[in-house]
């Protein structure tokens, strides 16, 4: 049986990945956790077949779905540098 065909390997890699978001904020790593996590769940129940390429691409999907779910729903990063256009002298 190889790694990627076990679930709790891709559940802790998704805890060890949100583990390092909230090391380095900005939601970088949030989209991989989750991805991580639907697939050692779908690994676990059996939809997944037990070829590397498929749980790949299934990991890849899941990442990319659940980064784009959490950029709609957090918004862009706060922490962006504003750009005034006047001065708070200016009256």
């Amino acid at each position: 049986m190889s790694w990627f065909s076990l679930w709790w390997v891709w559940i802790v890699a998704g805890f060890a990945l949100g583990v390092l978001e909230v090391l380095a904020p900005g939601y970088i790593f949030l989209g991989f956790a989750l991805g991580a996590v639907a697939t050692g769940f779908l690994v676990g129940i059996g939809v997944l077949g037990a070829t590397l390429p498929a749980t790949l691409l299934v990991f890849a999907l899941a990442s990319l779905a659940a980064w784009l779910v959490t950029r709609k729903l957090l918004g862009s990063q706060a922490s962006k540098a504003k750009i005034w256009d006047r001065d708070i002298n200016d009256n």
